[in-house]
């Protein structure tokens, strides 16, 4: 699809890309640049919240913005229009007499032919591509258009009621700071300009937004992601005196909704629990965390519980696969992406790690400490998480025993695990303390019968009973 048109040999517009993979709309969450402004090519003009992701939108040509289509908080759908540009030589000057963008009328005017975007030219993902860039006013001659009458034309232009323009003037750049970290200042309704930078080349981190929200009070970081794990979702402002709040559903929310509700009444769940001794395989993570091949890589029980899963998988391989309605067959995956819930500031989101089976243990570590890491500053692309066939989700870092998860949509299997507690365990015929967790597998019954989740789930305990089986079994 492509994401600009040109209106007239003057003004060109930028359309609202689809930067995952099918997305119908986003949000636009912040604008980086408004009417007057210069823009150049690949400069970020504004940062969108899509159902999947944060992502910085950059613009493929240079000009002068002439108007902005949406405010922010808007949803909008791929395709509108969101910015016109006029990039005809000597835009800059106001005239007197503006020329109106006419939208264009499906019925009476035919979409002119697409031009073809830039190569190289794409969607930017958060934390990466296009840097930050300033932005700058254009100059305007004090003589021309008085400010009140400007404001009242450009709002005539924009179909909405005059604005006082804003008493401040605008500065020559914006500060240096990440999406997640704009939005958190956002949310806290601190001025990134007002915050001093820590981070390398005076960019302003998460700790500074929190330092600037209670400069008299110990700082109090946000809570990270310690563990992929189940959907958390932050708590909306309270308002004093009010019994109800209500909270827009839209973003990575509503994706998560239609999703499990899709996932929930599509495939018929099933799920089976097992409680297991898990004292050896702490033990064999304490002696990992002390490996010299292992320095550089986190180690936890999720590791040893992602590798007995992987295993238990090549030992009933029919269990990876997934079902195609359309085509009313099903698709054995001879491969494993392994998705791990990951529950973030901005919601449930589940990352896999491409082809998990072909990983070595180290590798396997290193790839969940980067998916973690990920996850938590938010920069977690679409891409990331497309084409999982199994997902575990760690409910334990909560304290929580067990659950019953719903399925991620198109997989097979999802594996919860439960808290590690010390508990009296029959071991050697005494009654012992030992370390325990209770697994829950729930699986897909038009793929997976009883017999078969069954031996998965009990392969993955015995794994995690006797740790050594990853030897034997693998």
């Amino acid at each position: 699809m492509t994401t600009m048109t040109e209106t007239s040999a003057r003004f060109r517009e930028f359309k609202m890309p689809d930067v995952g993979e099918g997305l119908t709309e986003a949000e636009i969450l912040k604008w980086f640049v408004q009417p007057g402004d210069t823009v150049t090519d690949g400069q970020v003009v504004c940062e969108v919240e899509t159902a999947k992701a944060a992502v910085e939108l950059p613009i493929p040509f240079d000009g002068v913005v002439h108007e902005l289509r949406f405010p922010e908080g808007t949803t909008v759908d791929v395709g509108e229009v969101i910015i016109a540009v006029d990039v005809a030589p000597g835009s800059g000057d106001a005239p007197a007499e503006p020329e109106p963008v006419q939208k264009p009328v499906q019925e009476a005017v035919p979409e002119p032919e697409a031009e073809e975007a830039p190569k190289g030219r794409q969607p930017v993902l958060v934390g990466y591509g296009v840097a930050e860039s300033s932005t700058k006013r254009r100059a305007r001659k004090g003589a021309e258009v008085p400010g009140p009458a400007a404001a009242a034309v450009q709002a005539e232009l924009n179909g909405r009621a005059p604005v006082a323009p804003a008493p401040s003037p605008v500065p020559e750049g914006r500060p240096l700071a990440k999406p997640p970290v704009r939005k958190l200042a956002r949310d806290l309704g601190i001025d990134l300009a007002t915050v001093t930078p820590t981070g390398e080349g005076g960019i302003i981190t998460r700790d500074d937004v929190h330092a600037a929200a209670t400069p008299a009070t110990p700082e109090q970081p946000a809570p990270a992601v310690e563990e992929p794990a189940a959907a958390v979702s932050p708590a909306p402002a309270a308002v004093q005196g009010a019994r109800e709040t209500r909270i827009p559903v839209k973003g990575v929310r509503k994706a998560i909704a239609q999703a499990m509700v899709g996932s929930a009444f599509t495939a018929p769940h099933v799920t089976e629990f097992v409680t297991v001794d898990v004292t050896r395989t702490m033990k064999l993570v304490a002696e990992l965390k002390e490996d010299k091949d292992m320095a550089g890589v986190r180690v936890n029980p999720l590791l040893i519980i992602a590798k007995a899963l992987l295993v238990a998988i090549k030992r009933n391989p029919a269990v990876n696969a997934a079902w195609d309605e359309a085509a009313q067959e099903i698709v054995q995956k001879h491969y494993v992406n392994l998705g791990i819930a990951a529950a973030t500031p901005r919601g449930l989101i589940v990352p896999n790690i491409k082809d998990a089976h072909e990983k070595t243990l180290p590798e396997l570590a290193g790839a969940l400490g980067e998916l973690v890491s990920t996850a938590r500053e938010g920069r977690t692309s679409p891409a990331a998480m497309a084409g999982g066939t199994v997902t575990i989700t760690n409910v334990g870092v909560f304290g929580v025993d067990t659950g019953t998860p719903i399925l991620n949509p198109g997989e097979s299997a999802i594996l919860a695990v439960g808290a590690i507690k010390l508990q009296p365990w029959v071991h050697k015929g005494k009654v012992k303390p030992r370390q325990v967790t209770t697994l829950a597998l729930s699986f897909d019954h038009r793929l997976v019968d009883g017999e078969l989740g069954s031996k998965v789930l009990a392969d993955v305990a015995a794994i995690l009973e006797q740790p050594k089986r990853l030897i034997t079994w693998a």
